[in-house]
């Protein structure tokens, strides 16, 4: 998972998604077992667990927003599955926040009703940890991109001047075969090194907008994560489905040390 947010801006979310999980269900399945058989320090636990899952969400879902925003394309399957993830763990937490305020303290048993709430609670997160894990297996988002010789993922934001430009990198900032998402007036470029010199591209998929500065270049081609989609760099061109529609192309130009591409 990527652990680089003091690099390229990524947040270090995943580590901290399993313990509101396990808090929050552990005290769901705290009170359950403490009710039935009787144990008031077992409904204890469960009260106290699910204080902390609570605590523990608000510090998973910090970076989580922020990786709602910067990290998953926009205009993609990403970017609804995201939205489905987020609204069902907002809900989830929700409904186990309401759960402690209608129970009232660790002290007291928990009731039918709290115990109803908790399980719609449980239900929920669950459901949001589904979607969850198919934007990380499925989509990539939060997975790791490396290159050969430690080259590591990188990217930046800038705006174009008044002839449209905008400089990209410096000159042999990139290895052969390495990309770099640029964020420029609101759009997502990407700028790649091949054997023969710089390219410039969209980053979205024309196939379901996967980023492509995820993907891999070789030999001038550059495969998106997501179905395998594959683009001539220079052209624009597909080269191998699932996709059917190209993607946009930008002129570059490299001076005075300096990669420069004309948005």
């Amino acid at each position: 998972m990527r652990s680089k947010a003091s690099l390229d801006g990524h947040p270090v979310h995943p580590a901290l998604i399993p313990f509101p999980f396990a808090f929050l269900t552990g005290g769901f399945v705290f009170d359950v077992a403490g009710r039935l058989l009787g144990r008031p320090g077992w409904w204890a636990t469960g009260y106290h667990l699910a204080l902390a899952g609570l605590a523990m969400s608000v510090l998973a879902a910090v970076p989580g927003f922020v990786d709602y925003a910067h990290t998953v394309p926009p205009r993609s399957r990403a970017s609804s599955r995201a939205m489905r993830h987020m609204v069902l763990v907002l809900a989830a937490v929700g409904a186990f926040v309401v759960a402690v305020l209608v129970r009232g303290g660790a002290a007291a048993g928990p009731s039918l009703v709290v115990l109803g709430i908790e399980a719609i609670g449980a239900a929920l997160l669950i459901a949001g940890g589904s979607a969850g894990g198919d934007l990380v297996m499925r989509d990539q988002i939060g997975v790791d991109t490396g290159y050969a010789g430690g080259r590591r993922w990188s990217e930046t934001t800038a705006t174009s001047d008044d002839e449209g430009m905008v400089v990209g990198a410096r000159a042999g900032e990139l290895a052969v075969d390495q990309m770099k998402l640029l964020r420029v007036d609101g759009r997502r470029l990407v700028l790649a090194r091949t054997a023969t010199g710089y390219v410039a591209f969209d980053d979205a998929c024309g196939h379901d907008g996967g980023s492509l500065a995820a993907g891999t270049l070789i030999c001038g081609t550059v495969q998106c994560p997501w179905h395998g989609s594959q683009f001539d760099v220079r052209t624009g061109c597909v080269r191998a489905g699932p996709a059917r529609r190209g993607i946009g192309i930008y002129h570059v130009e490299e001076t005075e040390g300096l990669v420069r591409v004309r948005v």
